[in-house]
């Protein structure tokens, strides 16, 4: 068999990528070869919990995207590469030729290495249709839960769980989201998780103690936290063995990729949460795992794959988040306060904060808080956080735009804006446009 382009892979990634080749060309053969027979929306993961009825409610589609497009998918598993000879060999013994290829292999969740780690009830949140339906009956089961972890899928996991009325503590190491948000917002979000009944301890796992089951967690400093369950939220690692074998450059963040997201070997391109990212500000690599930056980055490759044709490459890449946790949307783009300042930035920080309607009195409004971080040299952003209601979500990608064009207080003070009262908040009090205000009184100090 041969194919013009096959794609290893078929999560957020890989599934944008064969889209985007077979749309920037139609003539040319594509195959999406993918390990799992039954695919997950990785961000709807937490919600298989609590929310939704069933695993089930989670699949992503991937037949009905591809198929319609005349996008081939075979479930097998690529066991190794031939780059010399442009052959992939399968688990099922296939050997596939191919003209060009993407990576597109995700990344795994940590598994930490510490006493215990192997007794029964101890898990992760991988992306397995399989284990996570298994997880979620053995979840149901469960009476106390301790989720250890701090990032965002610890806590849209243990939110869910707590739905269920069961006894939820998230064990964290130092503060929530902190590499995502600066204190306040941390503060904000563990005060909605402790008025939802979760218990927020901090402290550091010694070992997880049991006769074959996990019966508790203990601590460094000797404390030990009761548990029927233990969820391990502790980080994802890039997917990289296909790639190390197949002799690309990969570094301690993923695989290497120039702008159009080819690899060391020009007809092998990489996407997504097994590629090493660079910082939109600073040049530095990173680790970075995001739907959203796996489709932004598959996009390139699959549009530039026979010839580099799109306006856009990828340069550098900006972290946009987003989640809602206890009833609280939490966004954010670009650089945090802290980490602008250890970057050695001189900054200026500009706030704006009001209802997302007007007037207020509409009962879906929520109060909308914007935080803006600005270099003082220039007045240019180099981040934002917002907390509030269902409207962040949208209005942290303005910011992130804004961020990617560099755009200036007085730029963002100056915006131009739609408003209406069921759906906005005032032009008068716009918490984008207060923020920047904000800022711009004191860069004139």
């Amino acid at each position: 068999m041969r194919y013009d382009v096959i794609v290893i892979g078929a999560s957020a990634g890989g599934l944008t990528a064969a889209i985007a080749a077979k749309r920037f060309y139609p003539d040319k053969s594509v195959l999406v070869i993918k390990k799992e027979d039954v695919g997950m929306v990785p961000c709807g993961i937490p919600y298989i919990f609590g929310t939704f009825e069933s695993v089930d409610d989670d699949i992503l589609p991937v037949e009905r995207f591809l198929e319609p497009l005349g996008v081939e998918v075979l479930v097998d598993e690529v066991l190794e590469v031939d780059p010399r000879g442009k052959v992939v060999k399968t688990k099922a013994g296939r050997e596939i030729a191919w003209e060009k290829l993407i990576i597109a292999t995700g990344s795994k969740p940590v598994f930490p290495n510490v006493p215990g780690s192997e007794l029964e009830g101890v898990h992760t949140v991988p992306k397995d249709y399989h284990y996570l339906k298994a997880l979620r009956e053995k979840i149901r089961a469960a009476e106390r839960i301790v989720i250890v972890g701090g990032g965002f899928i610890a806590l849209e996991v243990g939110d869910e769980i707590r739905k269920l009325g069961k006894d939820v503590t998230l064990l964290v190491r130092s503060r929530l989201l902190r590499n995502s948000f600066d204190p306040e917002f941390s503060e904000m979000v563990e005060e909605r998780l402790r008025e939802r009944g979760i218990n927020v301890v901090y402290g550091q796992v010694e070992a997880l103690v049991g006769e074959g089951k996990v019966e508790g967690v203990r601590l460094v400093d000797g404390r030990e936290l009761p548990a029927d369950l233990v969820i391990f939220s502790i980080g994802y690692r890039p997917n990289v063995e296909l790639a190390v074998k197949t002799g690309l450059k990969v570094t301690r963040y993923g695989i290497w990729t120039d702008e159009y997201m080819r690899t060391s070997h020009p007809d092998i391109f990489a996407v997504g949460d097994c590629v090493e990212h660079r910082d939109f500000f600073t040049g530095k690599p990173y680790g970075l795992m995001l739907a959203s930056t796996a489709t932004f980055e598959a996009r390139i490759a699959g549009a530039n794959l026979f010839k580099l044709q799109i306006v856009r490459e990828n340069r550098r890449t900006i972290g946009v988040y987003s989640t809602n946790v206890a009833g609280l949307t939490l966004a954010a783009a670009g650089l945090t306060e802290e980490a602008a300042k250890r970057e050695g930035f001189e900054v200026i920080v500009g706030y704006g904060k009001g209802p997302d309607r007007h007037p207020a009195k509409f009962p879906d409004t929520s109060m909308v808080t914007v935080k803006l971080i600005f270099s003082r040299d220039r007045g240019a952003i180099l981040g934002a956080q917002i907390a509030g209601g269902k409207s962040v979500g949208e209005m942290i990608n303005i910011l992130a735009l804004a961020i990617q064009k560099r755009l200036t207080a007085s730029e963002l003070y100056t915006l131009q804006i739609a408003t209406h009262p069921l759906l906005t908040a005032s032009p008068v009090g716009y918490q984008i446009l207060q923020a920047a205000e904000d800022a711009l009184a004191k860069l004139r100090t």
